[in-house]
């Protein structure tokens, strides 16, 4: 099982990219929710100027966000910058990227669609979008590299259509619930930190350092309607510290700091007693176990989203409990 790691996009990323570089990951990948975040091409391109080895991508694109020329020429851009087999593209039908807008997640029939035109555009093919045909005509290799280009693709899907999405389309399965039983390759993605000697999991440090691991499944069981079977009266009670804010806009509050800090409202809700029973701040050992679980289940890549006051201390503690 190799190492990753995955960024809620900052204008820091880059940097940060470049330090877990010389810490050993091996990939990392940069969430696309321009609601909360900066342009994740711009980020990933910046980033592939100042590192040498490490895969880059979006993980994950939303298929409503760009249309797919507009995408096809950033991956072109990003090979430039990085060399194809530098290059991930990551897409899904749309958690944070879509919901922090108010809308819902796109059908995945439109999702693999989607990633089908892209990958034609890429190969110089002409194919047709919205009832006229396109094709990538940059002239020369000052306007990009030659095509075809292949890059690797992942999916994020957590129910059997994302699944078979990923499956259909050759590309690796990206996860953060639980590993697919027999589904290979496929990566999970982990929150949390790794906790100092003796640090109570609901020290300020680790709430400020993976307190968004526990928000967040508040988050998605909220947006996905199923509070009682992920989170019980406790999900109910804390879901109704939301209920003052205006229903048409309470999408704006649930995803504020979405998985970078506790917001405001879940704030109260973030005990030591939450942190440790949504396994958001384990000791190395614990992460270790974990780990060896994962490898079990079938994953061959595990990625760290970092978050806090401390991004190159989160990403070196990770990497050191990974390697002991």
């Amino acid at each position: 099982m190799k190492l990753g790691c995955s960024f809620a996009t900052s204008l820091e990323t880059p940097e940060h990219i470049r330090i877990a570089e010389e810490l050993g990951y091996e990939r990392a990948l940069c969430y696309d929710s321009p609601a909360l975040y900066p342009d994740v091409w711009m980020v990933l391109n910046r980033s592939a100027e100042l590192t040498d080895r490490i895969v880059l991508g979006p993980g994950v694109l939303i298929p409503s966000l760009r249309h797919p020329m507009v995408t096809a020429s950033a991956i072109t851009t990003l090979v430039h910058t990085a060399g194809q087999e530098r290059v991930m593209v990551g897409i899904g039908s749309g958690f944070t990227g879509r919901l922090a807008m108010g809308r819902p997640p796109v059908p995945w029939a439109k999702v693999e669609h989607y990633a089908r035109i892209v990958q034609a555009l890429l190969r110089g093919e002409q194919v047709e979008w919205e009832g006229a045909i396109m094709q990538l005509i940059h002239p020369d290799e000052r306007f990009g590299p030659a095509l075809p280009i292949t890059v690797a693709w992942g999916v994020a899907g957590e129910g059997p259509k994302g699944t078979t999405v990923a499956r259909d389309l050759g590309a690796e399965l990206l996860r953060i619930t639980a590993p697919e039983p027999g589904f290979d390759p496929q990566m999970m993605m982990v929150i949390g930190t790794v906790l100092d000697e003796g640090e109570d999991p609901g020290s300020e440090r680790a709430i400020d350092a993976a307190g968004h691991a526990a928000g967040l499944f508040l988050h998605w069981a909220v947006e996905h309607d199923v509070i009682d079977e992920l989170l019980g009266e406790g999900g109910r009670i804390w879901a109704a510290a939301y209920d003052h804010i205006p229903e048409n806009v309470r999408h704006i509050a649930l995803h504020d700091r979405h998985v970078v800090g506790v917001n405001e409202v879940d704030r109260p809700f973030i005990t030591a007693e939450v942190m440790a029973s949504a396994g958001a701040a384990l000791t190395p050992k614990e992460w270790q176990d974990r780990f060896a679980a994962l490898e079990e289940g079938g994953c061959s890549f595990v990625h760290f989203q970092p978050a806090g006051r401390d991004i190159p201390r989160e990403l070196e503690a990770f990497a050191a409990a990974y390697h002991r």
